[in-house]
């Protein structure tokens, strides 16, 4: 039973016939989706090597068992180019973001194709994975940090620009046209009645992208891009678990103190 939302109070009404029948359609169409992937997941999976997954995972957790504590001294450099890739990534993305969010936004574009051509950038970062944008760069540029810094800033491009317009688009009117009011241009209303508005929401959407670009930052390493990533692949390769737990737990350590770093700063602008 649908309802709307009228002068503020909720208002329930019965479906009719046809509203009906649209229901059970999409509810047909979607129970059908599910039939036939699961099916062909069913066709596709070799259920013997699931069967045998829980012994083969004690197998390598035993192989794992204990950290090879003494490999950690050689990892903190690691780890700071880990933080240092996130954190130029972050402000890479920046850089790029904060105007493409304005061009972006309707209130402040200053023409619509501008508007088009800066959602099209917000479509292609947010559609290219992190470690994807790594491995071109990679094969472009070289294996290296720069290559990880860029990977990183690229994807956050999309990510921070898309929340920004967003926020750009919400903001109050009434101070927009008070500024305006007074003769000020364009770019007066700008810095005066959009930016201070926008500003606390740019602090929040930074931080928050920094802590999820500390994550990925430490797998881009796999592809040749730099960070404790290196470290973690040529563990694995070598299949030395030892040095691969104690990665492992660093790595677990690292995405916990960024995301209480993370929290701390959304918390205090909020």
């Amino acid at each position: 039973m649908p309802f709307r939302v009228i002068e503020g109070r909720t208002h329930w009404q019965r479906r009719d016939r046809r509203q009906s029948l649209v229901q059970l359609a999409w509810w047909l169409i979607g129970t059908l989706a599910f039939v036939v992937s699961a099916r062909f997941i069913a066709e596709q999976t070799v259920w013997w090597f699931v069967l045998d997954a829980p012994r083969q995972a004690l197998d390598l957790f035993s192989r794992m068992v204990p950290p090879d504590w003494a490999y950690s001294q050689r990892l903190w450099r690691a780890l700071w180019d880990t933080v240092n890739i996130a954190t130029l990534g972050t402000v890479v993305a920046l850089v790029v973001a904060i105007p493409n969010a304005f061009f972006a936004a309707r209130n402040t574009t200053p023409h619509p194709i501008l508007r088009q051509l800066a959602l099209l950038v917000i479509a292609v970062s947010r559609s290219v994975n992190a470690l994807i944008w790594a491995l071109i760069l990679v094969t472009v540029i070289g294996p290296g940090m720069l290559a990880g810094i860029l990977a990183i800033g690229l994807r956050a491009v999309g990510f921070i620009s898309k929340l920004l317009y967003e926020a750009i688009e919400e903001v109050n009117p009434a101070s927009v046209e008070a500024v305006a009011s007074t003769g000020a241009s364009k770019g007066q209303v700008l810095a005066y009645a959009i930016a201070p508005q926008v500003l606390p929401a740019l602090i929040g959407i930074t931080v928050f992208r920094w802590d999820i670009n500390i994550r990925a930052s430490t797998v881009l390493g796999l592809v040749g891009a730099g960070g404790i990533g290196l470290q973690l692949n040529a563990a694995v390769s070598a299949m030395n678990w030892n040095r691969a737990s104690i990665i492992f737990i660093l790595i677990f350590v690292l995405v916990l103190i960024s995301e209480w770093i993370s929290a701390r700063a959304r918390s205090a602008v909020t």
